[in-house]
């Protein structure tokens, strides 16, 4: 899958090559242990660098890697274009329409992506010095400076929804167009250094979800980092820097111009990231979640019957995802509605039509696939039955296994023992057991006559 020739990754440049043009970053000497840090990304860092061009690893991967957590995910960011990084590579795809990405590929699907450096077109940075040296940032360095991205005119009634940043930069240009600072670190694999052009070092030590650049502003760009900073605090367990909660709570509506598609991708990633319960809370309380799925928050508000129980299912979620878990997208998302939907069910002489009509909204307001919705409505509708204990033809349903997911979810937030056909559902629709199949009637043979 990938030319594994030995790269040279004893030559280490005197100086790192980010030094050579723009401001000067905090440079902070740390070498990760070399289990830690992906070696596949870390070769196509070694070529791309003895080719002649910088490259670093990038935003989530070197943030996890500071909070001393493994990352799932290495990027790599560098000055070469697309084209290049194509002709490095024997086994590198181009993708992208809005913005080329080059997709290094490896045995196993693992993929490393690596992005050029880019810059807002409609943005230029303010450069401020620190007040006081970082006390661990390199000494041997000119004094560094924290960048932070300056916007031409900005008022109330001014749309910063981003719609074209498809330009080449370099690297500073890059650092300061990500959305917080804990995701705007580089990480030069050669010479074992953080490059810190935001604070975002700083923020790593104060474990604060803190943006690059005034919050108003950069959650009124793209609104779908409201969900982020949710998921970066609950995932992570970071606080939220007050400015940033406040510009959360003040702009929470924005997210009705964000493209539904990513809105529900982004829900998604809260509930499987393994801290669903802390995410969809702290959703709650911002009113973020009202603009989401605004039948949940009714449901919780009014402290309905079952509120609890889905606090529960949430946590339940939690324990799959540590125990490498997960059910499906469509039982996530009805672990989160099941309070909902049998509340508006309850007593309903036509439930597909109340269904329906609960779910038209909800589904225009996330683009939710038909496939996920229809699924909904078969999990949501086998609970009665499975809380019965009336397996029956069930099993040899296709949705089986999810529904039974589902109900282990809930018995397990209601405090009650999980069945074993709960546990593996798998194992009971493939057994040929008795008490699953209905008995065929025996006819009587009629006494015939003289």
């Amino acid at each position: 899958m990938y030319d594994d020739d030995e790269e040279d990754i004893d030559e280490v440049p005197p100086l790192s090559p980010v030094l050579l043009e723009g401001p000067t970053p905090a440079i902070y000497p740390i070498t990760f242990p070399v289990e830690d840090v992906d070696p596949d990304a870390a070769k196509v860092v070694y070529r791309l660098t003895r080719y002649g061009h910088q490259a670093y690893l990038v935003g989530g991967c070197v943030r996890d890697l500071l909070l001393g957590r493994r990352p799932k995910d290495f990027d790599v960011a560098t000055s070469a274009r697309p084209s290049e990084v194509r002709r490095l590579f024997r086994n590198c795809r181009v993708i992208g329409r809005r913005f080329r990405l080059a997709h290094i590929l490896f045995a196993g699907g693992k993929i490393i992506e690596v992005a050029t450096f880019r810059r807002d077109p409609g943005q230029t940075h303010r450069v401020t010095p620190y007040a006081q040296r970082p006390p661990t940032a390199r000494a041997d360095t000119p004094d560094p400076v924290r960048l932070t991205p300056i916007f031409e005119a900005v008022d109330d009634d001014s749309d910063l929804l981003i719609r074209n940043d498809n330009v080449f930069g370099m690297p500073h240009e890059d650092a300061v167009r990500r959305d917080f600072t804990i995701n705007g670190l580089f990480y030069d694999v050669q010479r074992g250094e953080v490059i810190d052009y935001v604070g975002g070092m700083q923020d790593i030590a104060d474990r604060t979800v803190r943006t690059i650049g005034e919050p108003d502003v950069r959650l009124r760009e793209d609104p779908v980092r409201i969900l982020r900073a949710i998921k970066f605090s609950a995932r992570l367990d970071l606080g939220v820097a007050p400015d940033l909660y406040d510009a959360m709570v003040d702009f929470r509506d924005e997210l009705t111009r964000a493209a539904r598609p990513r809105l529900l991708e982004e829900l998604f990633r809260l509930m499987r990231g393994g801290a669903a319960q802390r995410s969809i809370y702290l959703a709650w309380d911002l009113g973020v979640l009202a603009e989401l799925l605004p039948e949940v928050t009714s449901f919780l508000d009014d402290d309905a019957p079952g509120a609890a129980e889905l606090w529960g299912r949430l946590q339940a979620i939690d324990r799959l995802k540590r125990a490498e878990r997960l059910p499906d997208d469509a039982v996530l998302l009805a672990a989160l509605l099941l309070g909902p939907i049998e509340e508006a069910l309850d007593g309903a002489r036509e439930p597909g039509a109340v269904y329906e009509e609960f779910m038209e909204d909800l589904a225009l307001r996330l683009t939710l696939p038909r496939r996920i919705k229809d699924r909904i409505r078969l999990l949501v509708g086998s609970q009665r039955r499975l809380r019965a204990g009336k397996v029956g033809s069930l099993a040899r349903r296709d949705f089986f296994a999810d529904a039974a997911a589902l109900h282990a979810l809930d018995l397990e937030a209601r405090g009650l023992p999980i069945p074993d056909w709960a546990v593996s559902p798998g194992a009971t629709a493939a057994a040929d057991d008795d008490e699953l199949r209905p008995r065929r009637r025996r006819r009587r043979r009629r006494r015939g006559g003289g």
